[in-house]
């Protein structure tokens, strides 16, 4: 059986504060885990179709960014499997959520669609122009890092 790959797609726009989030966690972890076997760190931006072919090239997909979850600032929620599909599909808070179902439908259709996915999201307080996340959103990128690598090891053993 061959190793299973994965994609950490991060995704967000890095010059509205918190709303790049999902940037800073995949630069963070892309010089944390330069030689992760099996693990692709892709900033995503703020979407595009052109993301699919990534998709189809990796068995996995966990995807980072800022998302409004009902927590403080800061705080980080993670959902996994139908759990990412149902908050997508009922929760159009973030503003790259129709965009990532989009994704998502177009990996399905090619028949490309990941059985392991996730979306570990990140409360924000500011989406206001700023090329720094708030101190909350800045204290919990390390956090939101760990939990990334601690799901990519879990579906490992599993």
């Amino acid at each position: 059986m061959r190793a299973q790959t994965t994609l950490v797609l991060g995704i967000g726009n890095n010059l509205l504060t918190d709303e790049g989030a999902g940037i800073h966690v995949i630069e963070l972890l892309a010089r944390c885990h330069p030689d992760a076997a099996g693990v692709s760190f892709i900033d995503g931006g703020t979407l595009s179709f052109t993301l699919a072919e990534y998709l189809a090239t990796h068995d996995r997909l966990i995807v980072v960014d800022a998302a409004r979850i009902g927590a403080e600032p800061g705080g980080i929620d993670c959902f996994e499997g139908e759990a990412m599909d149902r908050y997508l599909s009922g929760n159009r808070e973030s503003v790259h959520e129709v965009g990532l179902m989009d994704l998502l439908d177009i990996c399905r259709l090619q028949d490309h669609y990941p059985q392991r996915r996730a979306l570990i999201g990140i409360q924000p307080l500011s989406i206001d122009w700023g090329e720094a996340p708030s101190e909350p959103v800045a204290r919990a990128l390390p956090e939101a890092g760990r939990r990334v690598m601690a799901l990519i090891e879990r579906w490992d053993r599993e």
